[in-house]
Parts: C-alpha cells; sequence; structure tokens
C-alpha cells in the first residue's frame, strides 16, 4: 500500500513540476509579446512626433530593437539598391563608428549579402566569430576588433 501512495505522490509532484514548466513557458512567451507591443507602440509615437524627420524614428527602433535582444550596442542600416549605410548607431567604439560611415556593399559571406539574398533580420551574436570577419577583408577585421577591444575595456 505504502508503494502505491508513493507511486501515486511521485506522479502528482511530475505533474505539478510539468504543469509549472508549462506555465513560466507561457508567462515568458507573455512578457515578450507585451515587450514587443511596447516597443512598437513607443516607435509609433516617435513617428508621430516627428514628421519628415527620420532620424528620432530610426534612433527608437534601434534602441528599442536592443533592449528586447538585450544587445549592448547596435547599429541599423538602411539599403538603397546599391549599398547599405548606417543610420542609427548605439554604444558602438568611435574607429567602428567611423568604418560605417562608409557604404557597406554586399559580398559574399557578409551580412549585407545575406540580406541582399532575402533574409530580413540578420543577428550577429559574435561580430569577431562571425565568419565574414574572420575570413573578409583584413582591414574590416582590423577596424572591428580594434573597436570591439575598446569596447570591452572596463
Amino acid at each position: 500500500m505504502t508503494a502505491t501512495v508513493d507511486n501515486a505522490v511521485a506522479d502528482l509532484q511530475r505533474a505539478n513540476a510539468e504543469l509549472r514548466r508549462q506555465l513560466d513557458e507561457r508567462t515568458a512567451e507573455r512578457d515578450e509579446a507585451l515587450d514587443q507591443q511596447t516597443a512598437t507602440s513607443e516607435v509609433l509615437q516617435v513617428i508621430n512626433s516627428s514628421p519628415g524627420d527620420l532620424a528620432p524614428v530610426f534612433d527608437a527602433m534601434l534602441e528599442k530593437a536592443m533592449r528586447l535582444c538585450e544587445a549592448a550596442f547596435g547599429v541599423l542600416l538602411t539599403y538603397d539598391g546599391e549599398a547599405f549605410h548606417a543610420v542609427a548607431e548605439r554604444g558602438i567604439p568611435a574607429a567602428f563608428s567611423d568604418f560605417l560611415r562608409q557604404p557597406l556593399r554586399a559580398a559574399p559571406g557578409n551580412s549585407a549579402f545575406r540580406m541582399v539574398g532575402g533574409e530580413t533580420i540578420v543577428q550577429i551574436a559574435d561580430l569577431l566569430g562571425d565568419e565574414a570577419t574572420r575570413h573578409g577583408d583584413p582591414a574590416r577585421r582590423a577596424v572591428i576588433g580594434a573597436a570591439m577591444r575598446r569596447s570591452l575595456r572596463p
């Protein structure tokens, strides 16, 4: 009889743990959706308050995206059909900012090429470890490496 009760208790504990996991998962999904809705609303407010001036809109979009992704720094680019241009940046070192002032052309393996190829969002979690950085233009590697080292200093 004790074994049966023990088995029933163990089954209830497993079911309870599974329900807790599902609740935590749904709560996290809800919180993420709320964060996205809040960010969208905040960007729309900026759009409404700055007609004809896209700079504050781009800055707000980048800030909200960075908050949602928990990013330390970020860059927002536009594409004119030939090259990408940085229109907003946050938290990046000056050397990297200077590098981004030049048009970024799509080349096989780089993030610009991926976007031109159809990817709508390209996130690079590790810029120094990215294949385009490791195997790309040596000048790009040097600028990004120097900028990253400076940004990591306390």
